[in-house]
Protein backbone atom coordinates (compact mmCIF):
# COMPACT_ATOMS: atom_id res chain seq x y z
CA UNK A 1 0.00 0.00 0.00
CA UNK A 2 2.77 2.81 1.24
CA UNK A 3 4.83 1.60 -2.48
CA UNK A 4 2.13 0.80 -5.21
CA UNK A 5 2.81 -0.81 -8.54
CA UNK A 6 0.66 0.36 -11.70
CA UNK A 7 -2.27 -0.60 -12.66
CA UNK A 8 -3.06 -2.63 -9.60
CA UNK A 9 -4.48 -1.70 -5.80
CA UNK A 10 -5.30 -3.86 -3.04
CA UNK A 11 -6.64 -3.76 0.59
CA UNK A 12 -7.47 -6.51 3.29
CA UNK A 13 -10.66 -6.55 4.66
CA UNK A 14 -11.25 -4.76 7.62
CA UNK A 15 -12.54 -8.33 9.56
CA UNK A 16 -9.86 -10.52 7.99
CA UNK A 17 -6.34 -9.33 7.40
CA UNK A 18 -5.83 -12.83 5.45
CA UNK A 19 -7.82 -11.86 2.52
CA UNK A 20 -7.31 -9.07 0.25
CA UNK A 21 -8.94 -7.61 -2.12
CA UNK A 22 -7.78 -6.14 -5.04
CA UNK A 23 -8.46 -4.12 -8.30
CA UNK A 24 -6.51 -4.50 -11.91
CA UNK A 25 -6.65 -1.73 -14.08
CA UNK A 26 -6.92 -3.26 -18.42
CA UNK A 27 -3.38 -1.17 -19.39
CA UNK A 28 -3.84 0.31 -22.73
CA UNK A 29 -3.36 -0.91 -25.74
CA UNK A 30 -4.57 -4.20 -24.52
CA UNK A 31 -8.33 -5.98 -24.94
CA UNK A 32 -8.71 -5.14 -21.41
CA UNK A 33 -8.07 -1.26 -21.60
CA UNK A 34 -10.81 0.32 -19.61
CA UNK A 35 -11.82 -2.46 -17.57
CA UNK A 36 -11.21 -2.59 -13.84
CA UNK A 37 -11.29 -6.18 -12.27
CA UNK A 38 -11.89 -6.81 -9.07
CA UNK A 39 -10.68 -9.99 -7.20
CA UNK A 40 -9.29 -11.30 -3.98
CA UNK A 41 -6.28 -12.87 -2.32
CA UNK A 42 -6.62 -15.81 0.52
CA UNK A 43 -3.43 -15.99 2.58
CA UNK A 44 -2.65 -19.06 5.12
CA UNK A 45 -1.54 -18.13 8.27
CA UNK A 46 1.76 -19.86 7.44
CA UNK A 47 1.92 -16.55 5.01
CA UNK A 48 4.99 -15.90 3.88
CA UNK A 49 6.25 -18.85 3.96
CA UNK A 50 3.31 -20.35 1.97
CA UNK A 51 1.45 -18.60 -0.73
CA UNK A 52 -2.37 -17.43 -1.15
CA UNK A 53 -5.48 -18.65 -3.22
CA UNK A 54 -6.19 -16.16 -6.04
CA UNK A 55 -9.18 -15.23 -7.49
CA UNK A 56 -11.05 -13.48 -10.05
CA UNK A 57 -14.72 -11.70 -9.36
CA UNK A 58 -15.27 -9.35 -12.31
CA UNK A 59 -16.04 -11.49 -15.45
CA UNK A 60 -13.18 -11.29 -17.68
CA UNK A 61 -12.52 -13.51 -20.86
CA UNK A 62 -9.59 -14.68 -19.64
CA UNK A 63 -9.98 -16.59 -15.76
CA UNK A 64 -13.11 -17.73 -14.48
CA UNK A 65 -14.76 -16.04 -11.90
CA UNK A 66 -14.60 -16.80 -8.35
CA UNK A 67 -12.30 -20.21 -9.22
CA UNK A 68 -8.99 -20.43 -7.52
CA UNK A 69 -6.36 -20.06 -10.03
CA UNK A 70 -3.34 -21.96 -11.02
CA UNK A 71 -0.19 -20.17 -11.00
CA UNK A 72 3.39 -20.07 -10.53
CA UNK A 73 2.38 -17.35 -7.50
CA UNK A 74 -0.62 -19.42 -6.01
CA UNK A 75 -1.08 -22.17 -3.57
CA UNK A 76 -1.11 -24.49 -6.07
CA UNK A 77 2.54 -24.38 -6.65
CA UNK A 78 3.91 -24.33 -3.06
CA UNK A 79 7.12 -25.82 -4.35
CA UNK A 80 7.50 -22.44 -6.74
CA UNK A 81 6.92 -20.03 -4.15
CA UNK A 82 9.20 -17.07 -2.64
CA UNK A 83 8.98 -16.12 0.62
CA UNK A 84 10.04 -12.65 -0.54
CA UNK A 85 7.44 -12.18 -2.94
CA UNK A 86 4.55 -9.54 -1.84
CA UNK A 87 1.16 -8.46 -2.14
CA UNK A 88 2.82 -6.78 -4.97
CA UNK A 89 5.24 -9.02 -7.24
CA UNK A 90 1.88 -11.53 -6.73
CA UNK A 91 -0.56 -8.99 -8.48
CA UNK A 92 2.24 -7.95 -10.55
CA UNK A 93 2.44 -11.34 -11.51
CA UNK A 94 -1.54 -11.73 -12.26
CA UNK A 95 -1.32 -8.96 -14.62
CA UNK A 96 1.42 -10.18 -16.32
CA UNK A 97 -0.31 -13.89 -16.62
CA UNK A 98 -3.25 -12.12 -17.70
CA UNK A 99 -2.15 -10.38 -20.74
CA UNK A 100 -0.47 -13.65 -21.89
CA UNK A 101 -2.90 -16.22 -23.41
CA UNK A 102 -0.79 -19.38 -21.55
CA UNK A 103 -3.92 -21.75 -20.77
CA UNK A 104 -3.89 -23.01 -16.67
CA UNK A 105 -6.33 -24.51 -14.57
CA UNK A 106 -9.05 -22.04 -14.11
CA UNK A 107 -8.36 -19.95 -17.33
CA UNK A 108 -10.78 -19.82 -20.41
CA UNK A 109 -10.41 -18.56 -23.78
CA UNK A 110 -12.50 -15.60 -25.57
CA UNK A 111 -12.31 -13.89 -28.23
CA UNK A 112 -10.37 -9.98 -27.53
CA UNK A 113 -14.27 -8.88 -28.83
CA UNK A 114 -15.48 -10.45 -25.94
CA UNK A 115 -12.63 -8.71 -24.07
CA UNK A 116 -13.62 -5.55 -24.54
CA UNK A 117 -17.08 -6.44 -24.25
CA UNK A 118 -16.47 -7.28 -20.39
CA UNK A 119 -13.91 -4.85 -20.15
CA UNK A 120 -17.08 -2.28 -20.77
CA UNK A 121 -19.28 -3.93 -18.50
CA UNK A 122 -16.70 -4.10 -15.87
CA UNK A 123 -17.74 -0.98 -14.13
CA UNK A 124 -21.81 -1.81 -13.71
CA UNK A 125 -20.79 -5.58 -12.39
CA UNK A 126 -18.59 -4.34 -10.01
CA UNK A 127 -21.19 -1.53 -8.48
CA UNK A 128 -23.17 -4.57 -7.64
CA UNK A 129 -20.73 -5.51 -5.81
CA UNK A 130 -20.65 -4.84 -1.86
CA UNK A 131 -17.28 -5.49 -1.05
CA UNK A 132 -16.11 -3.36 -3.94
CA UNK A 133 -18.06 -0.44 -3.41
CA UNK A 134 -17.11 -0.19 0.50
CA UNK A 135 -13.64 -1.32 -0.22
CA UNK A 136 -13.36 1.43 -3.00
CA UNK A 137 -15.35 3.96 -2.53
CA UNK A 138 -13.56 6.74 -4.36
CA UNK A 139 -13.32 4.17 -7.66
CA UNK A 140 -16.71 3.22 -7.03
CA UNK A 141 -17.26 6.88 -7.64
CA UNK A 142 -14.82 6.94 -10.83
CA UNK A 143 -17.43 4.27 -12.42
CA UNK A 144 -20.67 6.36 -11.75
CA UNK A 145 -19.63 9.35 -12.66
CA UNK A 146 -17.98 7.65 -16.04
CA UNK A 147 -21.40 6.05 -16.62
CA UNK A 148 -23.30 9.31 -16.12
CA UNK A 149 -21.04 11.26 -18.74
CA UNK A 150 -21.88 8.40 -21.24
CA UNK A 151 -25.49 8.43 -20.01
CA UNK A 152 -25.25 12.52 -21.01
CA UNK A 153 -23.22 12.03 -24.89
CA UNK A 154 -25.31 9.28 -25.92
CA UNK A 155 -28.83 11.50 -24.87
CA UNK A 156 -27.34 14.47 -26.42
CA UNK A 157 -26.54 12.01 -29.59
CA UNK A 158 -29.73 10.83 -30.10
CA UNK A 159 -31.46 14.32 -29.32
CA UNK A 160 -28.74 15.97 -32.22
CA UNK A 161 -29.56 12.77 -34.57
CA UNK A 162 -33.42 13.15 -34.49
CA UNK A 163 -33.63 17.03 -35.00
CA UNK A 164 -31.32 16.54 -37.81
CA UNK A 165 -33.22 13.88 -39.31
CA UNK A 166 -36.80 16.29 -38.93
CA UNK A 167 -34.84 19.07 -40.59
CA UNK A 168 -33.96 17.13 -43.18
CA UNK A 169 -37.64 15.35 -44.13
CA UNK A 170 -39.00 18.70 -43.71
CA UNK A 171 -36.66 20.67 -46.00
CA UNK A 172 -36.44 23.05 -43.35
CA UNK A 173 -41.05 23.33 -43.18
CA UNK A 174 -43.41 22.80 -41.10
CA UNK A 175 -45.66 19.95 -41.82
CA UNK A 176 -48.60 22.22 -41.07
CA UNK A 177 -47.53 24.71 -43.20
CA UNK A 178 -47.02 21.56 -46.02
CA UNK A 179 -50.15 20.64 -45.78
CA UNK A 180 -51.74 23.94 -45.63
CA UNK A 181 -49.82 24.69 -49.10
CA UNK A 182 -51.03 21.47 -50.81
CA UNK A 183 -54.92 22.40 -50.02
CA UNK A 184 -54.11 26.41 -50.77
CA UNK A 185 -52.90 24.46 -54.68
CA UNK A 186 -55.73 22.46 -55.26
CA UNK A 187 -58.14 25.35 -54.43
CA UNK A 188 -56.78 27.56 -56.86
CA UNK A 189 -56.65 24.57 -59.61
CA UNK A 190 -60.23 23.89 -59.25
CA UNK A 191 -61.05 27.82 -59.95
CA UNK A 192 -59.41 27.56 -63.13
CA UNK A 193 -61.01 24.62 -64.20
CA UNK A 194 -64.52 25.99 -63.52
CA UNK A 195 -63.51 29.45 -65.29
CA UNK A 196 -62.34 28.05 -68.02
CA UNK A 197 -65.43 25.43 -68.25
CA UNK A 198 -67.48 28.48 -68.09
CA UNK A 199 -65.96 30.35 -70.66
CA UNK A 200 -66.12 27.48 -73.61
CA UNK A 201 -69.85 27.63 -72.55
CA UNK A 202 -70.37 31.25 -73.24
CA UNK A 203 -67.84 30.76 -76.35
CA UNK A 204 -70.50 27.63 -77.69
CA UNK A 205 -73.01 29.78 -76.57
CA UNK A 206 -72.11 32.56 -79.02
CA UNK A 207 -71.29 30.26 -82.21
CA UNK A 208 -74.79 28.96 -81.66
CA UNK A 209 -76.31 32.26 -81.60
CA UNK A 210 -74.49 33.62 -84.72
CA UNK A 211 -75.22 30.43 -86.83
CA UNK A 212 -78.92 31.04 -86.04
CA UNK A 213 -79.19 34.46 -87.06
Amino acid sequence: MKDPVPYVRALPLPSNILEWHYIVRGPEKSPYEGGIYHGKLVFPRQFPFKPPSIYMITPNGRFKCNTRLCLSISDFHPDTWNPAWSVSTILTGLLSFMLEKDPTLGSIETSDYTKRQLAAQSGSFNLSDSVFCDLFPDVAEEIKEEQQRRAEELRQSTNHGAIGQRSHSNDGQNPADNENQGLIGSALANIFVIVGLAAFAYTVKYVLKSIVE
